[in-house]
Protein backbone atom coordinates (compact mmCIF):
# COMPACT_ATOMS: atom_id res chain seq x y z
CA UNK A 1 0.00 0.00 0.00
CA UNK A 2 2.69 2.19 0.88
CA UNK A 3 4.03 2.39 -3.00
CA UNK A 4 0.70 3.18 -4.48
CA UNK A 5 0.60 6.05 -6.47
CA UNK A 6 -1.79 8.96 -5.24
CA UNK A 7 -1.81 10.90 -8.79
CA UNK A 8 -5.01 11.79 -10.20
CA UNK A 9 -4.59 9.70 -13.18
CA UNK A 10 -8.38 8.09 -13.20
CA UNK A 11 -7.42 4.95 -13.50
CA UNK A 12 -9.39 2.26 -11.05
CA UNK A 13 -7.10 0.41 -8.34
CA UNK A 14 -7.40 -2.96 -8.29
CA UNK A 15 -7.87 -1.86 -4.09
CA UNK A 16 -10.17 0.49 -2.67
CA UNK A 17 -7.94 3.30 -1.00
CA UNK A 18 -9.29 6.01 1.08
CA UNK A 19 -8.47 9.60 0.89
CA UNK A 20 -7.85 9.33 4.46
CA UNK A 21 -4.77 7.28 3.60
CA UNK A 22 -2.88 10.14 1.39
CA UNK A 23 0.41 11.83 2.87
CA UNK A 24 -1.32 14.66 1.74
CA UNK A 25 -2.97 15.21 5.23
CA UNK A 26 -0.21 15.86 6.86
CA UNK A 27 -0.02 19.17 5.26
CA UNK A 28 -3.63 19.94 6.06
CA UNK A 29 -3.05 18.84 9.60
CA UNK A 30 -0.56 21.40 10.27
CA UNK A 31 -1.83 24.17 8.15
CA UNK A 32 -5.05 23.60 9.64
CA UNK A 33 -4.65 22.51 13.09
CA UNK A 34 -0.86 23.82 13.66
CA UNK A 35 0.12 19.83 14.47
CA UNK A 36 3.95 19.25 13.82
CA UNK A 37 3.40 16.20 10.94
CA UNK A 38 6.12 13.38 11.12
CA UNK A 39 6.58 10.70 8.15
CA UNK A 40 8.02 7.85 9.00
CA UNK A 41 9.71 5.99 6.19
CA UNK A 42 10.98 2.65 5.44
CA UNK A 43 13.23 2.50 2.30
CA UNK A 44 15.40 -0.24 -0.07
CA UNK A 45 17.67 1.89 -2.41
CA UNK A 46 14.62 3.64 -4.09
CA UNK A 47 11.82 1.95 -3.21
CA UNK A 48 9.32 2.63 -0.62
CA UNK A 49 8.28 -0.39 1.96
CA UNK A 50 6.39 1.52 4.14
CA UNK A 51 5.15 4.65 5.60
CA UNK A 52 3.78 5.36 8.97
CA UNK A 53 2.30 9.21 9.18
CA UNK A 54 2.09 11.07 12.83
CA UNK A 55 1.38 14.03 14.33
CA UNK A 56 2.75 15.78 17.15
CA UNK A 57 0.22 17.39 19.51
CA UNK A 58 0.99 20.04 21.82
CA UNK A 59 -1.57 20.87 24.58
CA UNK A 60 -2.08 23.28 27.52
CA UNK A 61 -5.15 21.87 28.69
CA UNK A 62 -4.70 18.21 27.41
CA UNK A 63 -1.27 17.44 27.07
CA UNK A 64 1.18 15.66 24.07
CA UNK A 65 0.02 13.35 22.23
CA UNK A 66 1.80 11.43 19.00
CA UNK A 67 -1.15 10.18 16.75
CA UNK A 68 -1.52 8.09 13.28
CA UNK A 69 -3.98 10.64 12.49
CA UNK A 70 -6.20 12.74 14.34
CA UNK A 71 -9.41 13.60 12.83
CA UNK A 72 -9.56 10.85 10.45
CA UNK A 73 -11.12 7.47 10.46
CA UNK A 74 -8.07 5.62 9.65
CA UNK A 75 -4.22 6.05 10.05
CA UNK A 76 -1.42 3.67 11.16
CA UNK A 77 0.92 1.82 9.43
CA UNK A 78 1.10 1.56 5.67
CA UNK A 79 2.39 -1.66 4.61
CA UNK A 80 2.01 -5.10 3.84
CA UNK A 81 5.06 -6.56 5.35
CA UNK A 82 5.30 -7.79 9.08
CA UNK A 83 8.69 -6.68 9.62
CA UNK A 84 8.08 -3.37 7.95
CA UNK A 85 5.29 -2.41 10.29
CA UNK A 86 7.60 -3.64 13.56
CA UNK A 87 10.21 -1.32 12.47
CA UNK A 88 7.78 1.97 11.70
CA UNK A 89 6.52 1.23 14.69
CA UNK A 90 9.63 0.89 17.02
CA UNK A 91 10.79 4.14 15.50
CA UNK A 92 7.58 5.53 16.30
CA UNK A 93 8.08 4.81 19.99
CA UNK A 94 11.03 6.19 20.00
CA UNK A 95 9.85 9.28 18.74
CA UNK A 96 7.09 9.36 21.50
CA UNK A 97 9.56 8.59 24.20
CA UNK A 98 11.52 11.94 22.32
CA UNK A 99 8.81 13.80 22.52
CA UNK A 100 7.46 12.84 25.99
CA UNK A 101 3.86 12.36 24.84
CA UNK A 102 1.06 11.22 26.96
CA UNK A 103 0.84 8.26 24.38
CA UNK A 104 1.16 6.85 20.66
CA UNK A 105 -2.01 6.65 18.94
CA UNK A 106 -2.50 3.96 15.75
CA UNK A 107 -6.09 4.02 14.07
CA UNK A 108 -5.73 0.67 12.11
CA UNK A 109 -8.53 -1.53 11.27
CA UNK A 110 -6.82 -4.83 11.67
CA UNK A 111 -4.40 -5.08 14.71
CA UNK A 112 -0.52 -5.58 14.59
CA UNK A 113 1.45 -7.41 16.92
CA UNK A 114 3.83 -5.47 18.80
CA UNK A 115 5.15 -5.92 22.29
CA UNK A 116 4.88 -2.03 22.95
CA UNK A 117 1.31 -1.36 21.86
CA UNK A 118 -0.55 -2.92 25.29
CA UNK A 119 -3.68 -0.68 25.21
CA UNK A 120 -6.64 -0.98 22.32
CA UNK A 121 -9.61 0.40 21.61
CA UNK A 122 -12.52 -1.44 19.68
CA UNK A 123 -15.86 0.14 20.88
CA UNK A 124 -16.11 1.86 17.58
CA UNK A 125 -16.55 0.85 14.00
CA UNK A 126 -16.53 1.85 10.53
CA UNK A 127 -20.03 1.87 8.81
CA UNK A 128 -19.61 0.91 4.66
CA UNK A 129 -21.96 0.72 2.40
CA UNK A 130 -20.84 -1.66 -0.78
CA UNK A 131 -22.62 0.35 -3.68
CA UNK A 132 -24.12 -0.39 -7.49
CA UNK A 133 -23.07 0.63 -10.64
CA UNK A 134 -25.54 3.27 -10.89
CA UNK A 135 -27.61 5.22 -9.40
CA UNK A 136 -31.61 3.56 -10.46
CA UNK A 137 -29.98 0.55 -9.16
CA UNK A 138 -28.72 2.32 -5.95
CA UNK A 139 -32.59 3.45 -5.20
CA UNK A 140 -34.18 0.03 -6.14
CA UNK A 141 -31.57 -1.16 -3.59
CA UNK A 142 -32.57 1.10 -0.79
CA UNK A 143 -34.34 -0.07 2.40
CA UNK A 144 -38.05 1.05 1.77
CA UNK A 145 -38.36 3.26 4.63
CA UNK A 146 -34.65 5.01 3.75
CA UNK A 147 -36.69 5.71 0.27
CA UNK A 148 -39.86 7.05 1.94
CA UNK A 149 -37.99 9.28 4.27
CA UNK A 150 -36.11 10.64 1.17
CA UNK A 151 -39.31 11.29 -0.78
CA UNK A 152 -40.67 13.51 2.29
CA UNK A 153 -37.29 15.33 1.88
CA UNK A 154 -37.83 16.38 -1.32
CA UNK A 155 -41.67 16.96 -1.11
CA UNK A 156 -40.64 20.38 1.25
CA UNK A 157 -38.92 22.38 -0.86
CA UNK A 158 -35.49 21.27 -0.10
CA UNK A 159 -32.64 22.08 -2.58
CA UNK A 160 -29.50 19.99 -2.46
CA UNK A 161 -25.76 22.44 -3.65
CA UNK A 162 -22.56 20.93 -3.90
CA UNK A 163 -19.59 23.21 -4.10
CA UNK A 164 -16.10 24.32 -2.01
CA UNK A 165 -14.47 27.46 -0.54
CA UNK A 166 -17.86 29.30 -1.73
CA UNK A 167 -20.36 26.75 0.69
CA UNK A 168 -17.72 26.92 3.91
CA UNK A 169 -19.58 29.63 5.87
CA UNK A 170 -22.58 28.20 5.15
CA UNK A 171 -21.29 24.67 5.71
CA UNK A 172 -19.60 25.73 9.28
CA UNK A 173 -22.70 27.88 10.64
CA UNK A 174 -24.34 24.66 10.49
CA UNK A 175 -21.54 22.38 11.17
CA UNK A 176 -20.79 24.72 14.76
CA UNK A 177 -24.41 25.23 15.84
CA UNK A 178 -24.97 20.98 15.83
CA UNK A 179 -21.46 20.75 17.65
CA UNK A 180 -22.47 23.14 19.90
CA UNK A 181 -25.69 21.31 20.52
CA UNK A 182 -24.21 17.90 21.00
CA UNK A 183 -21.92 19.07 23.60
CA UNK A 184 -18.98 18.94 21.89
CA UNK A 185 -16.06 22.22 20.81
CA UNK A 186 -16.00 22.49 17.00
CA UNK A 187 -13.24 22.50 14.98
CA UNK A 188 -11.97 25.64 12.87
CA UNK A 189 -13.01 26.86 9.91
CA UNK A 190 -9.09 27.35 9.12
CA UNK A 191 -9.15 23.60 9.32
CA UNK A 192 -12.36 23.02 6.63
CA UNK A 193 -10.33 25.50 4.42
CA UNK A 194 -6.81 23.37 4.47
CA UNK A 195 -8.93 19.97 3.50
CA UNK A 196 -10.40 21.64 0.53
CA UNK A 197 -7.23 23.44 -0.36
CA UNK A 198 -5.47 20.84 0.26
CA UNK A 199 -7.64 18.22 -2.01
CA UNK A 200 -9.45 20.84 -4.26
CA UNK A 201 -10.47 17.95 -6.47
CA UNK A 202 -11.76 14.99 -4.23
CA UNK A 203 -13.21 16.92 -1.30
CA UNK A 204 -16.25 18.46 -1.62
CA UNK A 205 -19.10 20.10 0.30
CA UNK A 206 -22.58 19.33 0.23
CA UNK A 207 -25.61 21.48 1.74
CA UNK A 208 -29.09 21.06 1.91
CA UNK A 209 -31.10 24.18 2.06
CA UNK A 210 -34.62 25.44 3.09
CA UNK A 211 -35.25 28.21 0.69
CA UNK A 212 -32.31 29.97 1.30
CA UNK A 213 -31.44 28.46 4.48
CA UNK A 214 -28.50 25.57 5.06
CA UNK A 215 -30.50 23.10 7.46
CA UNK A 216 -27.88 19.72 6.23
CA UNK A 217 -24.14 19.82 5.49
CA UNK A 218 -21.57 17.18 4.86
CA UNK A 219 -17.72 17.51 3.97
CA UNK A 220 -17.25 14.23 1.65
CA UNK A 221 -14.06 12.38 0.44
CA UNK A 222 -13.21 11.30 -2.70
CA UNK A 223 -10.58 8.31 -2.83
CA UNK A 224 -10.37 5.74 -5.50
CA UNK A 225 -13.03 3.52 -5.21
CA UNK A 226 -13.95 4.70 -2.04
CA UNK A 227 -16.04 7.44 -0.64
CA UNK A 228 -15.86 8.79 2.79
CA UNK A 229 -18.32 11.17 4.91
CA UNK A 230 -15.63 13.02 6.61
CA UNK A 231 -18.36 15.23 8.44
CA UNK A 232 -21.77 15.92 8.68
CA UNK A 233 -24.23 18.01 10.20
CA UNK A 234 -28.32 19.29 10.27
CA UNK A 235 -29.92 21.74 12.28
CA UNK A 236 -32.31 20.07 15.39
CA UNK A 237 -35.44 22.23 14.50
CA UNK A 238 -35.25 21.12 10.71
CA UNK A 239 -35.31 17.22 11.36
CA UNK A 240 -39.04 16.57 10.89
CA UNK A 241 -38.34 17.52 7.14
CA UNK A 242 -35.78 14.71 6.44
CA UNK A 243 -33.21 17.23 5.06
CA UNK A 244 -30.78 14.77 7.06
CA UNK A 245 -31.78 11.69 4.70
CA UNK A 246 -32.34 13.80 1.43
CA UNK A 247 -28.42 14.96 2.38
CA UNK A 248 -27.47 11.15 2.59
CA UNK A 249 -29.11 10.05 -0.51
CA UNK A 250 -26.88 12.97 -2.27
CA UNK A 251 -23.71 11.82 -0.77
CA UNK A 252 -24.62 8.29 -2.10
CA UNK A 253 -25.93 9.20 -5.10
CA UNK A 254 -22.67 11.45 -5.71
CA UNK A 255 -20.33 8.62 -4.74
CA UNK A 256 -22.04 6.53 -7.24
CA UNK A 257 -21.34 9.04 -10.02
CA UNK A 258 -17.74 9.74 -9.03
CA UNK A 259 -16.73 5.92 -10.15
CA UNK A 260 -16.47 4.73 -6.76
CA UNK A 261 -18.41 1.66 -5.24
CA UNK A 262 -18.06 1.85 -1.50
CA UNK A 263 -19.31 5.21 0.68
CA UNK A 264 -17.68 4.99 4.08
CA UNK A 265 -20.20 6.95 6.60
CA UNK A 266 -17.57 7.45 9.11
CA UNK A 267 -16.93 5.76 12.27
CA UNK A 268 -19.58 4.82 15.09
CA UNK A 269 -19.60 3.59 18.47
CA UNK A 270 -21.39 0.54 18.24
CA UNK A 271 -25.51 0.65 18.89
CA UNK A 272 -25.59 4.39 18.97
CA UNK A 273 -28.13 6.41 17.70
CA UNK A 274 -25.69 7.04 14.93
CA UNK A 275 -24.66 3.76 14.30
CA UNK A 276 -28.36 2.59 13.71
CA UNK A 277 -28.95 5.80 11.69
CA UNK A 278 -26.13 4.54 9.10
CA UNK A 279 -27.04 0.86 9.61
CA UNK A 280 -30.75 2.11 8.11
CA UNK A 281 -28.94 2.71 5.09
CA UNK A 282 -27.44 -0.59 4.72
CA UNK A 283 -24.37 0.03 5.77
CA UNK A 284 -21.99 -2.43 7.48
CA UNK A 285 -19.76 -2.24 10.51
CA UNK A 286 -16.37 -3.04 10.13
CA UNK A 287 -13.45 -3.32 12.96
CA UNK A 288 -11.64 -0.08 13.95
CA UNK A 289 -8.78 -1.16 16.13
CA UNK A 290 -7.09 1.96 17.98
CA UNK A 291 -4.06 0.45 19.57
CA UNK A 292 -1.94 2.52 22.12
CA UNK A 293 1.67 3.25 23.32
CA UNK A 294 1.13 4.38 27.10
CA UNK A 295 3.59 5.97 28.44
CA UNK A 296 1.04 8.17 31.50
CA UNK A 297 -2.73 7.85 32.07
CA UNK A 298 -5.00 5.86 30.25
CA UNK A 299 -6.51 5.92 26.06
CA UNK A 300 -9.90 6.66 27.73
CA UNK A 301 -8.86 9.88 29.86
CA UNK A 302 -10.05 12.12 26.72
CA UNK A 303 -13.09 10.32 25.59
CA UNK A 304 -16.10 12.43 25.10
CA UNK A 305 -18.24 9.11 27.10
CA UNK A 306 -16.02 9.69 30.65
CA UNK A 307 -18.21 10.73 32.98
CA UNK A 308 -16.07 13.36 33.84
CA UNK A 309 -16.71 15.29 31.00
CA UNK A 310 -20.81 14.92 31.32
CA UNK A 311 -21.29 17.68 33.60
CA UNK A 312 -18.71 20.01 31.02
CA UNK A 313 -20.76 18.54 27.79
CA UNK A 314 -24.30 20.14 29.65
CA UNK A 315 -22.84 23.58 30.25
CA UNK A 316 -21.15 23.33 26.65
CA UNK A 317 -24.65 22.76 25.29
CA UNK A 318 -25.86 26.30 27.09
CA UNK A 319 -23.40 28.54 25.90
CA UNK A 320 -24.00 30.71 23.12
CA UNK A 321 -22.79 30.07 19.49
CA UNK A 322 -20.39 32.38 18.83
CA UNK A 323 -18.79 31.94 22.51
CA UNK A 324 -18.24 28.36 21.28
CA UNK A 325 -17.17 28.92 17.90
CA UNK A 326 -14.37 31.34 19.69
CA UNK A 327 -13.47 28.40 22.19
CA UNK A 328 -13.68 25.49 20.42
CA UNK A 329 -11.08 25.51 17.68
CA UNK A 330 -8.55 25.98 20.61
CA UNK A 331 -9.49 22.91 22.66
CA UNK A 332 -10.41 20.95 19.82
CA UNK A 333 -6.57 21.26 18.41
CA UNK A 334 -5.68 19.74 21.25
CA UNK A 335 -7.63 16.58 21.65
CA UNK A 336 -6.14 13.63 19.53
Amino acid sequence: MASTPFEDSGRATQTSLALSRHPGWLVALQRGLGHIPYCLEAREEQKVLGLLPLVYIRSLLFGRFLVSLPYLNSGGVMTDDAEIATLLIDRAIQLADELHVRYLELRHEQPIEHPALTGQMTDKVHMRLPLPANSQELWNHLPSKARNQVRKGQKVNLTVEWGGHELLPSFYDVFSENMRDLGTPVYGLKFFRSILEQFPDRAELALVRHGAVAVAVALLLHGWGISEVASASSLRHYRASNANMLLYWHLLERTVKRGNRVLDFGRSTKDSNTYRFKKQWGARPEPAIWQYYLRRGSAADLRPDNPKYQRLIRLWQLLPLPVTRRLGPWIMRGIP
